[in-house]
């Protein structure tokens, strides 16, 4: 046999360095998978949060406390859940009120997860949460506003949205603690109250005749209450007016009274002027452009108007 076809097996053997690269290799290979798992498997809880963990669907513990944490590769995952209060935003629905009208609602609800452990079980997530919280907010308000008239719905002065709120959060509360899915409502609240497009020209006709009734009866109520301060005036003007003439008369005649005396003490100490006086007055009375009088050149009443006094 020639020597060309035989074959050195012990010249193609690995060498010791090759080998060591190789098996270091590996090692180093295997380190970083490792490591990867390793960090793949930290999880860090912040502040406003719960970590979830679950084997195997279960959930198996629950972590509330700030910090970096382990879980079990390729066996446990992690699910977040907020501590914090959540705000959903209601989509309008359409109720009717008792007087058979229709509304579009819009409300939106303030709520937090209070026992994860439980929300997990019964709903899952966070997404499955919110709507079976909308369900039964829904209910609730439809059957509450079911109960009111719209008047007492959408007028200040009736409303009693306030109260209803109350109502719905709490209603809303029992329900959620009954079939236990671990969240709780803090407040439910309408954002807004409309009519459907259709009814809503009807509606604010209703309303304007209703104001204008209302401002009717105001300005007869007006009216009236004018027409008695004007009668109690008119009848306080003629008492004081009759007072006031009694007391001019009361005056009046204590004057008089006082101008004769003085007259009577005047002409008591000269009598013979208090006839020239008298007959003086009578000339005013008598006597004018038209007079005519026909009287003896010795009467004392003609020789007083010819002047002479003697």
């Amino acid at each position: 046999m020639s020597d060309q076809n035989i074959i050195d097996l012990e010249g193609r053997k690995p060498t010791y360095e090759w080998r060591k690269m190789v098996r270091g290799g590996i090692v180093a290979v295997l380190l970083i998978v490792l490591l990867g798992v390793g960090i793949a498997n930290v999880f860090v809880v912040k502040e406003g949060e719960y970590k979830v963990v679950r084997q195997f669907g279960e959930v198996v513990d629950i972590i509330d406390e700030p910090g970096l944490n382990f879980k079990v590769p390729f066996v446990q995952t992690v699910t977040t859940v907020p501590k914090y209060q959540m705000l959903y935003d209601e989509a309008g629905a359409e109720i009717n009120t008792k007087d058979k009208k229709r509304m579009l609602i819009d409300n939106y609800v303030v709520w937090r997860v209070e026992d994860p452990r439980m929300m997990i079980d019964s709903l899952a997530n966070i997404i499955n949460a919110e709507t079976k919280m909308s369900e039964f907010v829904f209910s609730v308000v439809r059957t509450e506003l079911g109960q009111l008239n719209y008047d007492e719905i959408v007028n200040d002065e009736k409303s009693s949205r306030g109260s209803l709120n109350d109502r719905v959060t709490e209603r809303v509360n029992e329900l959620l603690a009954k079939d236990g899915y671990g969240i709780v409502v803090t407040d439910v609240r309408m954002r807004q109250t409309d009519l459907p497009p259709e009814n809503e020209q009807s509606v604010y006709t209703r309303m304007i005749s209703e104001r204008e009734s209302t401002a009717q009866d105001y300005l007869s109520k007006g009216d009236a209450d004018k027409n008695i301060i004007i009668a109690k005036t008119d009848k306080e003007v003629r008492e004081i007016l009759a007072k006031a003439e009694a007391d001019a008369d009361v005056i009046r005649g204590a004057g008089e009274g006082e101008a004769a005396k003085i007259y009577n003490d005047s002409f008591s100490k000269d009598p013979e002027f208090y006839e020239l006086y008298r007959t003086l007055e009578s000339y005013k009375k008598t006597i004018n452009g038209e007079t005519v009088i026909v009287l003896p050149s010795s009467s004392p009443y003609a020789q007083l108007l010819m002047g002479n006094m003697e």
